[in-house]
């Protein structure tokens, strides 16, 4: 039995070894990684082992030899260089650790110059790639990014409160290597060469989704590449468009409902406001819902301040788009209106001014009553930053005709707000911007400011009565509990 076992473990045959398509895995592979490639010894395959960036088998350095550079593609004949790119391929599929820089500097060199020139060939457009090269080129571009990201700055100090703006960046070791793959997959993607219809059978849905798992990367460097390369993607292959957009749904969603976490959000918000601004009228019902579902509750998770742009961006694109989205979107501003955060409430404010400028009047008067006493309690902020804000709302002339019209409604509602500022804000740049929207007022209709200043006389006469009937009572209640103690 023991001999047989011995005899079962041949050695790889050399035309194994020189196959071109026996190396790496791609998105869809997942199983052993045969090491072939350009050694001193090129009669013996390498060992399969697992490489530090990721999560399966991927070649590493044979230890019995050195990666060894190959010739410049405009050195060989044109019939040879599919050969070559092939070869190149194999090269660039090792691994190396970067957490040790005296390790391997030479092999490191070699595979970056290698990179190098696959993209300056993808480029240059020199020549058509055939399906197998692209195929191989794939599967190598899966063997370098795929991997297994290092735990979040959270995760290692345990600090799951830490605020996301504060947390030390964090910067791939491999960056080096990683920046010339993705360099080279984007220049594969908007090559006018690049087959979509051949291209796609690679760049397919599990290709996609891990893209997608990378853009929680806590390297800034790297999710600039992503965005850039899903962004490509989106554009160029319009069969993975809806895949594109759910996948993204269920980032947002696990993101808002259970994690709090992702690095990404904000450049998926980024690639998100060019889709949005390409939207076709009337809007699909599909794009409504994914405004409903999953932009608005964005507004919900504490790290706001780090995508705000971009979430107020893509909002403002559904308004400008359909008009008569604003008020789902100003509701749903007000649903999430912070209560004690207070620079979170500075950032709704601005946004609330954006979508307010798309408005147009019916939209306007469907949620003004609930928006202008969130605004009277904005006003009362004793925070400077959040009434100041909610004052500026009054140099915007659209709003500010928008109010105009509706005066008769919207006056009752923050007069008091006002008048309580002007006798009782601390600050002298709120309560001196509180006397101009006052005075637009009264200059805007005095009649209707002199009722409003009567009615406010007489529900503060009212509750110095009531306040009054209610020390008066306590008085009573006093005296008849001290009569019975003498009595006793």
């Amino acid at each position: 039995m023991f001999k047989k076992i011995i005899k079962g473990n041949k050695k790889t045959p050399k035309s194994d070894a020189h196959d071109p398509s026996s190396y790496g895995h791609g998105a869809r592979n997942s199983g052993a990684v045969s090491a072939n490639v350009v050694v001193n010894h090129a009669s013996r395959a390498g060992p399969a082992a697992s490489g530090p960036n990721s999560g399966g088998p991927n070649p590493v350095l044979p230890p019995s030899g050195t990666i060894e550079p190959l010739p410049l593609f405009r050195d060989v004949p044109v019939s040879e260089r599919q050969t070559l790119f092939l070869r190149k391929l194999q090269v660039c599929c090792f691994h190396f650790d970067f957490t040790d820089t005296l390790k391997s500097p030479r092999e490191k060199e070699i595979k970056r110059q290698t990179l190098l020139e696959l993209v300056d060939f993808i480029q240059s457009g020199s020549g058509k790639i055939t399906e197998t090269c692209q195929e191989e080129m794939i599967k190598m571009v899966s063997v370098n990014i795929f991997r297994c990201l290092p735990p979040a700055s959270h995760e290692n100090t345990g600090q799951e409160n830490a605020d996301p703006e504060e947390e030390e960046l964090y910067l791939e070791p491999s960056w080096p290597h990683l920046q010339l793959v993705y360099e080279l997959l984007l220049r594969y993607i908007v090559s006018s060469d690049t087959d979509t219809k051949v291209a796609k059978k690679y760049i397919d849905h599990s290709f996609v989704l891990k893209l997608l798992d990378l853009f929680d990367s806590e390297d800034p460097r790297e999710r600039e590449y992503l965005k850039n390369i899903l962004h490509r993607i989106y554009g160029k292959f319009m069969v993975h468009r809806p895949f594109i957009r759910k996948a993204i749904n269920n980032i947002f969603y696990r993101f808002i409902y259970e994690t709090e976490r992702h690095s990404g959000v904000a450049e998926l918000l980024e690639i998100l406001g060019s889709i949005i601004n390409g939207f076709a009228l009337p809007m699909k019902e599909e794009h409504k819902l994914f405004l409903v579902r999953a932009l608005i509750p964005l507004h919900k998770p504490k790290p706001i301040a780090v995508y705000h742009q971009q979430l107020s961006y893509c909002i403002t694109q559904f308004v400008e788009k359909d008009y008569k989205l604003a008020d789902t979107v100003i509701r749903g501003l007000l649903k999430y209106w912070p209560v004690t955060n207070c620079q979170k409430e500075v950032l709704f404010l601005g946004e609330l001014e954006e979508v307010l400028e798309a408005t147009q009047a019916a939209e306007f008067q469907r949620c003004m009553v609930p928006l202008f006493r969130q605004i009277a309690r904005c006003l009362n902020s004793s925070h400077f930053q959040v009434a100041e804000r909610a004052l500026f709302l009054w140099n915007n002339e659209h709003i500010v005709s928008l109010i105009a019209q509706n005066r008769n409604v919207i006056l009752p509602i923050i007069f008091e707000a006002l008048e309580k500022n002007i006798s009782t804000h601390w600050n002298q740049a709120v309560h001196g911007l509180t006397v101009n929207v006052r005075k637009m007022f009264l200059e805007m209709d005095a009649d209707l400011f002199e009722e409003c200043q009567r009615q406010l006389a007489e529900r503060e006469a009212r509750a110095r009565e009531v306040e009054e009937q209610r020390e008066m009572t306590w008085k009573k209640l006093a005296d008849a509990a001290g009569e019975d103690m003498i009595t006793a």
